[in-house]
């Protein structure tokens, strides 16, 4: 009897830490009549606001676009995701041209069909969106139901599953980008952004008194640091100084971006706020390491992210050609916030 218990017992506890405690979500859903798939066991639903970020996606499917989108429903179904955010590079290689170009239905509707899919998407705009009418991206916020752009930036404070608040922040990166302010033929909206407006607006949202805010998350399109193609590049060294002792100071726990089409979780010493680089929507290059870099992979994926009563916990999965892999999880402290 002693045996048979132990085995039992033994059994729960690998169950555990294979991560079976989805098997209550699948139940539930398969009784439903959901006919879909769920990701890896090892990718663990957690309790709490759970959110899932990707970028550099709009390549009609081309790619590892399919792929991503399938694990990204997946993940929305099996995490409970309450919404989505891009982080911009959403169609390539030139935008859209309206809110009635065909690459809304290839690259978007088409692609991200999963019924969880269509929860709330929070947008940022990449650089290759520039190249193409911005405002059309803007006004198909008024088209669907799920696609959220109010303005090329924006902040929202989200209520969390344990109480108090998230304050969610969209910039637009890409007025800030120095090597695009010589280029106005390739970005004509470059030159009608105002980025000490922008600066300014930033600076009073981050610096928001409100006690009921728990954790601070920023969006943008392009990254503070990376270990890969971008290492050296001048545009990314000023960046990071453009802002990175910005968020540092507001207490920023989180900076999410694209723009290197890999995956990277990044905090060089000395700094409060980590980078979550997740720019593997499609295409995919090849990856690296710098000062800092706590993780680092070629592969096609994205990141699911959830606010806990404690911490914000960050998977980063892959997607391969049939199933979804857990590459990475990271858990900060959100009550470690900086003064």
């Amino acid at each position: 009897m002693k045996s048979i218990q132990f085995f039992i017992l033994l059994f729960l506890l690998l169950s555990e830490r294979c991560g079976y405690a989805q098997s209550s979500i699948a139940e539930e859903e398969r009784l439903s009549g959901y006919k879909g798939g769920f990701s890896d066991p090892t990718i663990t639903h957690q309790e709490g606001l759970t959110f899932l970020a990707m970028g550099d996606f709009g390549r009609v499917g081309e790619y590892h676009q399919l792929e991503v989108a399938r694990e990204l429903g997946n993940a929305a179904i099996t995490l409970d995701a309450s919404f989505i955010v891009s982080v911009g590079d959403n169609f390539y290689p030139n935008g859209v041209a309206s809110t009635s170009d065909y690459h809304w239905q290839a690259s978007y509707e088409s692609v991200y069909k999963h019924p969880n899919l269509f929860a709330d998407w929070f947008v940022a705009l990449g650089n290759h969106d520039y190249r193409g009418n911005i405002q059309a991206q803007i006004d198909y916020s008024k088209v669907s139901r799920r696609w959220h752009m109010p303005d090329t930036y924006y902040s929202k404070k989200i209520a969390l599953d344990t109480g108090g608040k998230l304050l969610f922040v969209v910039m637009d990166t890409n007025p800030f980008i120095d090597s695009y302010q010589k280029s106005p033929e390739k970005y004509p909206d470059i030159a009608r952004q105002d980025t000490a407006a922008q600066r300014k607006w930033l600076e009073r949202v981050l610096a928001d008194t409100d006690p009921s805010i728990r954790c601070k998350i920023v969006v943008g399109h392009h990254p503070l640091y990376s270990g890969g193609k971008r290492k050296e590049n001048e545009d990314t060294k000023a960046f990071e100084t453009k802002f990175a002792s910005l968020f540092d100071r507001h207490g920023v726990l989180a900076y999410i971006c694209g723009h290197e089409h890999d995956l990277q979780v990044i905090r060089p010493e000395g700094r409060f706020t980590t980078q979550f680089l997740s720019g593997a929507g499609s295409e995919v290059r090849p990856s690296g390491k710098r000062e800092g870099t706590l993780f680092a992979a070629a592969k096609a994926g994205f990141m699911a992210f959830t606010i806990t009563d404690d911490e914000l916990i960050v998977q980063t999965i892959e997607a391969t050609h049939t199933s979804s892999n857990l590459l990475h999880l990271i858990k900060l402290n959100i009550h470690n916030k900086q003064k």
